[in-house]
Formats: structure tokens, C-alpha cells, sequence
């Protein structure tokens, strides 16, 4: 199985990925949260920082692109190719509101004929390899066979697909059916994307589609860290808790060295807790406290008592996913 690790927009910054691949193992590319292209034909700084090779160095990055001009996606894809990528992703999957009212992400899909003339021009003059994140549409699952059919037409790299519509959000459970018509149907190499937090979960999944090789996990991975190197026997239970920790103050190390504030660090790392805190059992008042603490003095005294007192599991309790995709932790 390939293992691609799922670009979430203020977690998985490129100090996330380098610390990350340092600790762990099995992700064989990390997607950028993405960057948006624009008329000006400039990236911003914050942007820069997440692909620029200083950055980028020893981990296998892949720049996401949103867009829907094509001029603005060649010159960000010809931007990529000058700094040594030799493939970059386009967000048609993204649902938020600001973006999807601006015709970009998901919202790009209620438009094929839009997306045709994006794509003709795209591939017309790509020099690199594009794939592409995709929902199944906008508002319903119907919209995915005119819009796979689509797909079918240009020579796009890889076909991740989220088997959600942009309507879904993150609460509606993933819809596998949708997945099994691209499985049929499509032309591209194709990887599933989707509520993978647990080892049941993807033994679920690869029992189901036996034949499908790539994996993309996003909070899977924000959850439990070392989620591949248990599904590969490379996390031993001996050294799963020193680990975890190391590449937590590692972590928290790299973010302060950016931000230069230890305030701005620990609001950081608090993202990073809303799905780590779920890897310890009996966490609910010490989790509590470390929700609600905006003290960097407090918020250290109660991580480390977290990883000093609290059981560790091997596998999290994925309560943010919808009811029907959380699969119970395992000691």
C-alpha cells in the first residue's frame, strides 16, 4: 500500500511534515495545505515557507494547487518546476465556504464545462505531473459519473477522491458506493481519501477494495502519528510513548522557532491536541483543562502529565468523524 499523508490547513504546516517523517514512517508523499493561485502571479510568504526546497529538504512534498484560471495554475505549476517538484495536486475537493463562493475547490465542480476548458488548457502545457483531489460534486453523488467521465478525458496523474459532495462538509458520513463506481469506471490510478483514523477502519477498507493501492490519511494521522507504523509492525508498544513525545516537544521546538512566541506556539499545538488527546485513555478531565487553558506555564504542566499518568492506546477514538465512521480504540 502507497501512504499519502492529507494536507489540512493549519496542522499540517511544513514543520508538521518535517518533524513528522523524522519520527515516523510509511508516508511516501505529504500534500501542502493549499495555495492559491491568484492574478498578481505571487505567492505570499506564509505560502513560500510551505514548498520552498530550504523547507522541503529530505521529505517527499507535493505542492496542492487551488485554482480555476488556468494561466494563474501554470505559472504556480512552472513555479513548483523551477524549485525541483516533478508533480503538483489540484484542490478540487476543498468545501469550504470562501473558497467554493469563488468557483475554486469544490465549488469548481458544479461547472464541467469550466473545468473542461481549465483542463484543456492545463494539460496542454503541463510539463510536470498533475493529479487531482477530488469530492464527488457539489450537492449530490449523482454529479460523479458525468464528473468521472470527465476525468476520463486528460491524462491527470493520480485521482484522489474524497467520496464526499462539497454539501457533506466533514459531518456526513463517506459514501463508499460513489468509490466503488470510480474503482470501476475510471481510467487513473486512483487513491481513496476519507476516515481512515483507525486499524479497523482501514482493514475495513482494504477488505472492501481489495485492488486499490493508495491511501490518503489526514486527521488519521493528526490523531495517532504513528498510525502507519503500527499498520506496517514497525511501532513496538515499548517505544510507541517515549516516541510520541519526543515528536511533540520536537514539534513544539520547530513551531516556537518560527513564531518566536511561546503563546503563539502553545495555540499551535492546541490544534494539534483536539485529535491527539483521543490516543489517551481516561483523558476527559485533563482534556478539558488543556481545551480551556491559554497559559504556556499551565498548558506544559498538563502535557506532560498527560504523557506521564495517562495509558496510552494504540489505536485513537476517532470521535470527531460522523458516528458511522468511528471505529472503537484498541489497547
Amino acid at each position: 500500500m502507497h501512504f499519502y499523508c492529507a494536507p489540512l490547513e493549519g496542522l499540517t504546516s511544513y514543520q508538521f511534515r518535517t518533524v513528522h517523517h523524522r519520527f515516523f514512517h510509511g508516508v511516501e508523499k505529504y500534500f501542502t495545505p493549499f495555495l492559491s493561485t491568484n492574478q498578481t502571479h505571487n505567492f505570499g510568504n506564509r505560502e513560500l515557507r510551505e514548498i520552498v526546497p530550504e523547507n522541503t529538504a529530505g521529505v517527499p512534498t507535493v505542492p496542492q494547487l487551488l485554482s480555476r484560471v488556468a494561466e494563474d495554475f501554470l505559472w504556480a505549476l512552472a513555479l513548483c518546476r523551477d524549485m525541483g517538484y516533478t508533480e503538483v495536486n489540484l484542490n478540487l475537493g476543498c468545501p469550504s465556504a470562501t473558497v467554493t463562493a469563488k468557483g475554486k475547490g469544490a465549488g469548481f465542480l458544479s461547472d464541467l464545462d469550466a473545468l473542461a476548458r481549465f483542463f484543456d488548457a492545463v494539460f496542454s502545457k503541463a510539463d510536470i505531473a498533475v493529479s487531482v483531489k477530488t469530492r464527488l460534486g457539489m450537492h449530490d453523488c449523482t454529479e460523479f459519473e458525468p464528473l468521472l467521465e470527465l476525468y476520463n478525458r486528460y491524462p491527470i496523474s493520480e485521482l484522489i477522491i474524497h467520496p464526499r459532495v462539497r454539501d457533506d462538509l466533514y459531518r456526513a458520513p463517506v459514501r463508499p458506493d460513489s468509490f466503488s463506481h470510480a474503482v470501476a469506471h475510471s481510467l487513473h490510478p486512483l487513491c481513496y481519501n476519507g476516515d481512515i483514523a483507525t486499524q479497523s477502519a482501514y482493514a475495513d477498507f482494504t477488505a472492501r477494495f481489495p485492488s486499490v493501492d493508495r491511501v490518503m490519511i489526514g486527521r488519521g494521522l493528526i490523531g495517532t502519528p504513528f498510525l502507519l507504523d503500527v499498520l506496517l509492525g514497525k511501532a513496538p508498544p515499548t517505544q510507541t510513548r517515549e516516541t510520541l513525545r519526543n515528536f511533540h516537544d520536537t514539534l513544539y521546538d520547530a513551531y516556537r522557532s518560527t513564531y518566536g512566541s511561546n503563546r503563539n506556539t502553545m495555540f499551535r499545538m492546541k490544534e494539534l491536541w483536539f485529535y491527539l488527546i483521543h490516543l489517551f485513555d481516561g483523558s476527559e478531565a485533563l482534556g478539558k483543562k488543556l481545551r480551556r487553558t491559554t497559559s504556556v506555564e499551565e498548558f506544559r504542566f498538563l502535557t506532560a502529565e498527560i504523557f506521564q499518568t495517562l495509558p496510552l492506546y494504540r489505536d485513537a477514538n476517532p470521535c470527531w468523524l460522523p458516528q458511522e465512521s468511528s471505529h472503537p480504540h484498541t489497547p
